[in-house]
């Protein structure tokens, strides 16, 4: 396991790429939602390329930190925090003004039954941040979810593709998108939407989910039969590198990796990894909830982390019994409840 541990901090590592990036852009960076899946490795390897950078930029996490053990180990690691709740507008009002802000805030599991709070959140909260940063560029996270399914030969849905949300997180997280759009071209804030689709970390997602269904003999529903995965520190990466190239009227992005991956695929070759022979139900569809990638290639290059490397570094950390977050993606759900 330590091996590994190495190995997983060789890949979460900023590129010279990054490191110059940072260099060139002016302010501090604020993370607001940082308690997520992702803010604090995000943070982390904004503090390090800014270490390596050899510049002075503040990198600041907002959450309301119900986990204080993460807000320890932040700051244990040069990173300010805040504990705050973002629906509430004193505290909101009370952050500081920061050049680059980083949008992680949201909700989607659970929400079947809190529908309400899911649009407070996805919806009403960002018309709130957009105004209170109306003077700072802003990445705003969204997701695949806001895209119909497309045919899985189509290479996915781009950029250009009419958002048809399937139930009311996507719809929720279409209004988030909306709301940034509106107060971007109002107040002329430089704004990025970050439409990420599947990142994966050894602790979680699409394929640890794969590999554990595999390794304890069950089932693997094939009825979503394709997606579409990013490593976490590449989609880091790219969501801290997009901060130069937030623009009015807001840019659309889509972040994710360039393969569409058959689900049945990657399960074979975990049976091979793991020594054991996949299960299925169901029938792969026609579609999928797939997103066209080749915009964010473009502009920041490939994924450093590659597919393969993915599945190895996940049944190794599966097999050596290392912590998982039991956060599940539901990326089988078609109905978009979740």
């Amino acid at each position: 396991m330590n091996d590994l541990q190495a190995l997983e901090q060789e890949l979460i590592k900023p590129s010279a790429a990054l490191i110059s990036d940072l260099y060139e852009l002016d302010g501090d960076i604020l993370i607001l939602g940082i308690g997520g899946k992702m803010g604090p490795s995000m943070a982390r390897l904004a503090k390090q390329a800014i270490d390596q950078a050899g510049i002075q930029k503040r990198v600041i996490g907002v959450s309301r930190f119900s986990d204080k053990q993460t807000q320890g180990e932040l700051e244990a690691d040069g990173i300010e925090t805040i504990s705050a709740d973002l629906l509430n507008e004193s505290d909101l009002a009370a952050l500081p003004d920061v050049a680059n802000v980083l949008y992680l805030a949201g909700t989607k599991f659970g929400t079947t039954g809190k529908e309400a709070f899911t649009w407070a959140m996805n919806a009403y909260l960002p018309g709130r941040v957009a105004e209170k940063y109306r003077n700072s560029r802003i990445v705003a996270f969204s997701t695949g979810n806001v895209y119909p399914f497309t045919p899985v030969t189509s290479g996915g849905a781009t950029e250009s593709t009419p958002p048809e949300p399937v139930g009311e997180y996507g719809q929720s997280c279409l209004g988030r998108e909306r709301v940034f759009q509106y107060f971007a071209e109002k107040n002329n804030t430089p704004t990025l939407i970050y439409r990420l689709n599947y990142a994966i970390d050894l602790r979680y997602g699409v394929l640890l989910e794969v590999a554990k269904s595999v390794l304890n003999e069950k089932p693997i529903d094939l009825t979503m039969g394709n997606a579409n995965v990013i490593w976490q520190g590449d989609a880091n990466e790219i969501a801290i590198r997009a901060l130069r190239h937030c623009d009015v009227p807001a840019k659309i992005l889509n972040v994710t990796g360039p393969e569409t991956v058959s689900i049945q695929w990657v399960a074979q070759e975990y049976g091979k990894l793991l020594g054991k022979e996949p299960k299925f139900v169901g029938e792969a569809q026609p579609t999928a909830l797939l997103s066209n990638a080749s915009e964010a290639f473009r502009l920041f290059g490939y994924p450093r982390v590659t597919l393969r490397q993915m599945m190895e570094l996940t049944a190794a950390w599966l097999q050596g019994g290392g912590t998982l977050l039991n956060k599940p993606t539901h990326f089988q759900t078609r109905n978009g409840k979740f």
